[in-house]
């Protein structure tokens, strides 16, 4: 460790809630102090018993809120006006100050959620809130929020990982950085969307002129296709980092880091429900719930032959693709042995692609928001749970569990795609007919 991070070990340990509360403010006040570190740090003092986890969180998120709120009103005080009078001299004069400006006056509030959580990013969100004249309590709703969940984050994790914390708390910064990224990416896609939604429709329908007429549910199938593309964009590009990961064989401290943390949160009182959550991955569900969507398809759905096809395909040559995927890589799981090769898990593959799409057809078929605002978030509770099981049970690394997920992602938002393009092809016909 450094000098300062060994001085502020030093005051910590001494100080505790003070040290936290004065260093969280003055970083995010734009000064260059280990902010993560002095939070997971002290969270291994929490776990040790020497500081009250809970007081920890309050000393901290107060420091935090206080220093982002200073931030704030010295951006505010400074304005444009001294950017546009000395910012040459650091190479940020006036033109770039106005594109900054107008991008953050746009995105910046939705930015303070996940900002601290990128180094250098969370010391400048309040300087600039200030000088484009956020409104103060929009500012205030989002930044407090997100200081709250930051050191929270934090210091629960060195809680949580205790001794382990100083062989751990570099990769869970990493990942946590990724995370915020991912995040903030999505949210500008969203908001992209929204707002330039009309230009997107209009740009859709000039490619897809022909056939639209014959569709009253035009509006909801351009949102699932481009909805659906943006999801294989997002799962691909996962998946590309997550092959290059694989192969230069740099996803042990992940497994190593995803592990403990389970092993830390769960004890062995957990081992019987865990069993029988994983179930949930297993054809004993998988099966009725392919049968009930059959059926349902055969009942209700519009085009019978076509939507039945796609569950078939999606089923049977998901398995398949699951079973060559793990030949191709051929990684064996913590038990060993070529039978049970894991690497992408087909439990968690199958789950997100057969959950998936039939989550995807409520969505399609049905106008209620409530139901697929269930639907969706049953999907990803059923997987996320389906995969932490097998992590507990040491039946599959956490990073076979994650390709799992990123393959099932690929392949179900291949399938939706091809259902909706094939849909389409027909009404054409139709038309032409």
């Amino acid at each position: 460790m450094s000098f300062i991070t060994d001085y502020f070990t030093h005051l910590l340990v001494q100080y505790g809630y003070w040290v936290l509360f004065f260093a969280l403010m003055l970083e995010l006040i734009a000064l260059p102090l280990p902010g993560e570190f002095i939070m997971t740090y002290a969270g291994l003092i929490v776990y040790q018993g020497q500081l009250n986890w809970i007081l920890c969180i309050v000393a901290a998120g107060l420091g935090s809120c206080i220093g982002m709120t200073i931030s704030y009103w010295i951006g505010f005080r400074l304005g444009t006006p001294f950017f546009e009078k000395y910012g040459r001299r650091f190479h940020f004069g006036p033109e770039k100050l106005h594109h900054v400006s107008r991008w953050y006056s746009r995105y910046g509030n939705k930015l303070l959620l996940v900002a601290y959580f990128i180094p250098g990013v969370r010391h400048m969100t309040g300087l600039f809130s200030g000088i484009t004249r956020l409104p103060f309590r929009k500012y205030a709703a989002f930044a407090f929020t997100g200081a709250v969940l930051w050191v929270s984050i934090f210091i629960s994790l060195g809680r949580l990982l205790g001794p382990k914390w100083e062989s751990y708390h570099h990769a869970i910064n990493r990942y946590l950085i990724i995370a915020g990224v991912i995040m903030f990416c999505i949210y500008l896609c969203i908001y992209v969307y929204r707002k330039k939604k009309d230009e997107l429709k209009a740009a859709f329908d000039g490619f897809l002129e022909k056939g639209v007429t014959r569709f009253h549910s035009m509006g909801k199938v351009k949102f699932i296709v481009v909805a659906a593309f943006a999801f294989f964009v997002l799962f691909t590009s996962l998946l590309i980092g997550l092959i290059q990961d694989f192969l230069a064989h740099e996803l042990t401290a992940f497994d190593e880091v995803t592990v403990f943390i389970v092993q830390q949160i769960f004890d062995q009182s957990w081992t019987g429900i865990m069993n029988n959550i994983a179930l949930l991955g297993s054809y004993s569900y998988f099966i009725p719930i392919i049968v009930i969507t059959g059926i349902w398809i055969a009942l209700k759905g519009i085009d019978r032959t076509l939507e039945l096809t796609i569950l078939v395909v999606v089923t049977l040559a998901g398995k398949g693709l699951n079973e060559l995927l793990r030949i191709w890589f051929h990684r064996e799981g913590p038990s060993g042995g070529f039978t049970v090769l894991t690497f992408p898990s087909q439990q968690t593959m199958l789950a997100l692609t057969i959950y998936g799409f039939a989550a995807y057809l409520i969505f399609r078929h049905y106008g209620n928001y409530a139901v697929r605002f269930i639907a969706l978030i049953g999907v990803i509770t059923v997987c996320f749970s389906v995969g932490i099981c097998l992590v507990f049970l040491q039946l599959q690394y956490p990073s076979d569990v994650a390709a799992g997920y990123v393959f099932g992602g690929v392949w179900l938002s291949m399938s939706v795609i091809l259902l909706e393009v094939l849909r389409m092809i027909r009404g054409l016909k139709r038309e032409c007919q």
